[in-house]
């Protein structure tokens, strides 16, 4: 058995995440930056290697891809006093684009809506590996502070040298820098008009302690919300360009089918019609959406596919496929062993994770345009750099003759890192000499993206009467080792994931593996704490040292009035806590269950979130709903089902996602942590409303459900 340290274990974990992150740094013409923006005052932020270590180090995928260490420009002041922020993070519905403007204005003390940013543009933005893993608050948000603090005091040394005075005597406040005991004052664009393009400066500047914040902090509007509100936004698929025209893709009959026979003639045949074949992708583009349609159906194509496994036969599967072991213990086989024969209650129970689709608002859309050998395709992504090194493969050109763009996107929970609507687009666009379009339809996104990774886990514990964990053994197959580690302390215990060949293709969604992790973990820490009569809240406290998890802990159980509530007949009450991403959570819900027919109702859910510092109240709340909301579907009703390298409901009305009716009463919990960095809070939120769930079903029902999603037919009494 293979074993690694605990760090080790997070890094295969975030490899397994950024499988095909960039090998490539951004190099921006200064000619050509200059004539974008015209005159006003550039902010240049040196990184020094400590912070090139932090933002790229870490982060850095298998093929080696970060950030750049070398002077690069991010903020812009203009005459207009319009101040323009560069960053490489993609805004997909996560409302980043109003967090990041609030932490330029608050060190910069300029107002929001003079604040632009330019996200996610190849051509124009640093290299940013992309946004995943809930970093871009604790990474870019930080370096946008200090680049921001670093602008401020530049501007200063412009203020005093223009007023001729000490800079202790000037006060910069809502965009303007005032002289004070005079009437002297001037606003950024006044300033920086006719002064040097270029400022050098490092990042020693002092920012501003959340403790002191004034935008940051604040429940600040979505930067363009009634855009949205309004349909005024444009994403991907509502991108025109002039000439342009409309692709369809063939795909195969099954996963790894092979092309034995095919004709094109029919769709030739079609006035405006251009067939595309090479290998075995097969395309048509047309002028409009309905025709490329018909062209598509028109074309006769054979396949050959060879026998592959079903959703049921996946978890055996699984197991038999596992290929190697990754983890970390602190005693050997035979420690556990003994461990576990000292418990008053021994327990060995497996858990099983179905496969399921990232079902994003939006499907993969993009318009690829060539201009002689240089290539531009805007598409919906999580990584624009990423997809500029798949295109730069995929077409043989150098990667500065290509231009990603990413226009807000219309959600993506981990499910838009790669880019194949990209390079079919580009690769139909190039066949026919003009711009095209290309948006998959709902069955193309349940069929061809990546899937969140099905999974088996096997644990055994043993636990004495007095609710002291003796022994932890944790074996996850195949769904990942983000939050593996269990946050409880237990002297004798051994985690390990193993790695096995996939069915299905799979890559990464909301929370990682952390979700099915914590489910097991969580259930099978309820299903001690009943074995020896002691309540879950009790049970966790007793064995929880880390002092920011027992508060969001403590701060759900006191909202939901754990101890003071008594659960109706055929109710029932469940409580989990897990950490994941530098942030904690705590869920208590309560269910109802109908014994005839097996149906489960959340009837209220409270979580209690903590995540250092919080950005933006509000915000943070929805983010957290929707993370729980989002966690519904796993938990009760989502599951890819597939035979023979076929999906057999890819459809909305075969695959069933939470609706109104499911969603609970919700309410949220902040634990505002001032004396902390700020963490993310994309994706733990998610990690705590399944194993809630299980436990209250549990605690109504004594029917305990260890698959997701859990079965309502095992209910049926």
């Amino acid at each position: 058995m293979n074993k690694a340290e605990p760090s080790d274990l997070f890094l295969e974990t975030e490899r397994y995440e950024l499988s095909a992150s960039p090998l490539y740094h951004f190099e921006t013409s200064r000619r050509e930056f200059f004539k974008t923006l015209g005159c006003g005052l550039v902010v240049l932020f040196l990184i020094d290697s400590a912070f090139a270590q932090e933002s790229g180090g870490r982060r850095r995928s298998s093929r080696g891809g970060q950030r750049p260490a070398e002077i690069s420009a991010w903020l812009h002041i203009g005459e207009d006093g319009m101040i323009t922020v560069f960053t490489g993070k993609a805004e997909m519905g996560q409302n980043i684009r109003t967090s990041l403007t609030q932490a330029v204005a608050e060190e910069l003390r300029a107002p929001v809506s003079s604040i632009r940013l330019v996200m996610a543009d190849t051509q124009l933005t640093p290299y940013d590996a992309g946004t995943f893993g809930s970093r871009t608050t604790p990474d870019m948000a930080s370096q946008l502070h200090k680049v921001s603090a670093a602008a401020r005091e530049a501007l200063l040394e412009l203020a005093a040298e223009h007023f001729k005075t000490d800079r202790t005597s000037l006060v910069i406040a809502d965009g303007r820098i005032s002289q004070t005991g005079t009437d002297n004052s001037i606003n950024f664009g006044q300033l920086t008009k006719g002064q040097k393009l270029v400022k050098s400066v490092d990042d020693k500047s002092s920012i501003t302690g959340p403790d002191k914040w004034k935008i940051a902090g604040t429940s600040a509007p979505k930067v363009d919300g009634q855009d949205f509100v309004t349909g005024k936004h444009q994403y991907a698929s509502d991108v025109k360009l002039p000439g342009m025209l409309h692709g369809k893709v063939l795909r195969p009959s099954a996963f790894e089918a092979t092309l034995d026979s095919l004709d094109t003639k029919p769709a030739e045949a079609m006035p405006g019609v251009t067939v595309v074949h090479e290998g075995n992708f097969i395309g048509v583009v047309a002028p409009d959406i309905q025709l490329a349609n018909r062209a598509l159906a028109a074309i006769e194509a054979k396949w050959t596919a060879k026998s592959q496994p079903s959703s049921t036969e996946l978890f055996d599967y699984l197991k038999k496929n596992a290929v190697s072991g990754r983890g970390s213990s602190n005693q050997n086989d035979a420690s556990i062993q003994e461990a576990l024969s000292k418990a008053d209650h021994k327990f060995q129970q497996t858990y099983t994770i179905a496969y399921i689709a990232h079902a994003p608002l939006e499907p993969r859309a993009a318009v690829a345009e060539w201009k002689e050998d240089k290539l531009t395709v805007w598409t919906g992504t999580q990584r624009p750099f990423g997809v500029r090194g798949e295109l730069a493969e995929a077409f043989g050109i150098a990667e500065d003759h290509i231009r990603v763009i990413v226009p807000d996107t219309g959600s993506a929970y981990g499910g838009k890192h790669t880019g194949e609507v990209a390079v079919e687009a580009a690769r139909l666009s190039k066949s026919a000499g003009k711009p095209v379009k290309l948006v998959w339809t709902r069955e193309e996104e349940f069929t061809w993206a990546y899937f969140r990774p099905a999974g088996i886990i096997d644990i055994s514990s043993g636990v004495r009467n007095d609710g002291t964990i003796t022994a932890w053994e944790f074996h996850n197959y195949n769904s990942g080792g983000s939050g593996i580690s269990t946050p409880y302390e237990i002297e004798h215990q051994q985690t390990e994931f193993h790695s096995t060949k996939s069915p299905l293709r799979q890559g990464s969604y909301r929370g990682l593996a952390a979700t099915a992790n914590h489910f097991a973990r969580e259930m099978q820490m309820d299903e001690m704490a009943h074995a020896i009569k002691m309540d879950p809240l009790e049970f966790r406290l007793k064995n929880l040292k880390d002092s920011r998890m027992r508060a969001v802990l403590e701060a759900a159980a006191k909202t939901f009035g754990w101890a003071e509530s008594k659960a109706a007949s055929n109710h029932g009450f469940g409580i989990a806590v897990g950490t994941e991403k530098g942030s904690y959570v705590a869920t208590c819900a309560e269910v109802s269950v109908d014994r005839k027919s097996g149906k489960v109702q959340i009837i209220r859910a409270v979580t209690a979130f903590e995540c250092g510092a919080v950005v933006n109240p509000e915000h943070l709340k929805n983010q957290i709903e929707g993370a729980m909301v989002m966690g519904l579907g796993g938990a009760l009703f989502e599951a890819i089902q597939f035979e023979n390298g076929k999906i057999k409901n890819p459809h909305f009305s075969s695959y069933r996602v939470p609706r109104f009716s499911d969603v609970p009463e919700i309410e949220v919990v902040l634990v505002d942590r001032k004396d902390l960095q700020s963490a993310g809070a994309g994706e733990t939120p998610i990690i705590g409303i399944a194993p809630a769930i299980g436990n209250a079903i549990f605690n109504a029902t004594g029917v305990r459900l260890r698959s997701l999603p859990m079965s309502q037919e095992a209910l049926k009494s």
